[in-house]
């Protein structure tokens, strides 16, 4: 056991034992935030410049010895202590190895507190940049197969049973419409959260001449925040950005399912590239959708961080307490996964092949056109629609009898169900005819999809 420990002081006249040390340190997890970390120092040792709390020659050795300190770390020749806990004091004691005594002066008129909030707003704010550019690419790839598919049929279900025809471009787009609500819950998020702790010290602020809205100028926030209390104890950024993560994992999760059913051979939609598919150790046959399936798990991970975080705050007296060193952990594996799964969802949206021979086929089968046919009788014969739906219901089991659909029966047996009934019924029958009917606003129509990719590619740039 040290006799002393230099981050202490004299208050503490034997350093922790190894228990201590292990439980109490964090440099394993929170050495993700160095570039975060040196940046906020270099701000802060700018500003003590500025405002004459220190020297001029001072803040430049400390700004440059901080340069000298980030280019080990990139490049992986830094040896991190877990005696001295975290990132920050890493850092700082390095500093002291290389400019000496200047280095002391970095931490005047601030506190670990403020420090590490600021840190971590930083790295979210950058996760969250990264996040845009990740759904902009996913929404570029989903709006690509969306023309390309405007007028191609499809079935489309409600309880995983074939309900009306849709377009696949109008499948499609409603992905589009669900991650762009990501998107813009990115944007919020962000724009919420992009203001500056440091200078809030360790809950009160501090009596030197500090600059705040220098240091939050200089790291990118839009203002310093307003209380020093808030500052140092507020995560709700991080919990914002996990919830925001957790819905988007979970549309992620939701295209994955469909696209764990499409390929099957059951169904046959479409083909997943070579690139997101694995094979079978046993059975050479097989090409399995590995990398949907994982995606539907990450939602797990994600929303557990979600959840985790939310239980290790929601008690927690005002300001700091260490409790709060359980923050950055969830935070830091809910962005790896969430980055990831939406990296690999561009993927496999860009490269797979719709089967359009069997997506209309499909869109013809299990009575797709029982509701236009209900409709015709309403429009052409005056029926109630309930009426018309008893009509149509009792064709469709007119052709469950025969084993056929709708279309294969003849005008004939139609009329012995419901004596209006003319030709004109079978131009409504046709699944093409079907979705060029729904022009209605957001309708599956194609002139309808079109006009929301025009709309979508506008917004998008």
């Amino acid at each position: 056991m040290r006799s002393s420990n230099q981050m202490w002081g004299g208050r503490f006249s034997a350093g922790p034992d190894a228990i201590m040390e292990a439980i109490n340190a964090s440099i394993g997890f929170d050495k993700r935030l160095a570039a975060q970390d040196i940046a906020g120092s270099r701000a802060h040792a700018a500003m003590l410049a500025a405002t004459g709390i220190v020297s001029d020659s001072d803040a430049k050795a400390i700004r440059e010895g901080l340069l000298t300190v980030l280019s080990e770390i990139e490049a992986g020749e830094f040896a991190f202590s877990t005696a001295l806990e975290d990132i920050h004091m890493n850092v700082e004691a390095r500093l002291k190895d290389i400019i000496g005594d200047p280095a002391g002066r970095l931490h005047t008129g601030r506190s670990r507190n403020d420090q590490v909030a600021t840190d971590f707003r930083l790295w979210v704010r950058d996760q969250l940049d990264m996040a845009e550019a990740a759904l902009v690419r996913l929404l570029q790839a989903c709006l690509a197969q969306a023309e390309a598919g405007a007028d191609w049929v499809m079935p489309g279900f409600t309880h995983l049973q074939t309900a009306q025809p849709v377009t696949w471009g109008h499948h499609m787009m409603a992905y589009v419409e669900m991650f762009g609500r990501d998107l813009s819950r990115v944007r919020d998020a962000r724009a919420r959260m992009n203001e500056c702790p440091l200078g809030a010290a360790a809950l009160a602020g501090t009596g030197f001449p500090i600059d705040r809205h220098m240091t939050a100028r200089d790291l990118g926030f839009d203002r310093p925040m307003s209380n020093s209390l808030d500052a140092v104890s507020a995560r709700d950024f991080a919990l914002e950005f996990l919830s925001v993560a957790s819905i988007s994992a979970m549309h992620l999760s939701r295209l994955a399912e469909e696209l764990v059913i499409w390929s099957s051979a059951q169904f046959r939609f479409v083909t997943l590239s070579d690139r997101f598919s694995t094979g079978s150790s046993i059975m050479p046959q097989k090409k399995n959708p590995d990398a949907a399936e994982l995606i539907r798990a990450k939602i797990g991970r994600i929303f557990g961080a979600n959840v985790a975080l939310m239980m290790v705050m929601k008690g927690l007296p005002l300001a700091y307490s260490k409790d709060m060193q359980e923050d950055k952990e969830q935070v830091f594996d809910a962005s790896d996964n969430w980055l990831l799964a939406l990296a690999a969802m561009e993927g496999m949206v860009r490269d797979m092949t719709a089967n359009v021979p069997v997506l209309e086929a499909a869109a013809a089968s299990g009575f797709s056109t029982a509701t236009d046919l209900a409709d015709w009788l309403v429009r052409e014969t005056g029926l109630p629609f309930r009426e018309a739906h008893h009509v149509t219901g009792a064709l469709v089991a007119l052709a469950e009898e025969k084993g056929c659909d709708l279309p294969d029966l003849s005008l004939e047996e139609m009329q012995a169900v419901h004596a209006d009934m003319t030709d004109d019924v079978f131009d409504v029958l046709g699944v093409h005819n079907s979705v060029a009917s729904r022009t209605s606003l957001g309708g599956t129509a194609p002139v309808r999809v079109r006009e929301q990719i025009a709309r979508w590619k506008e917004v998008l740039g």
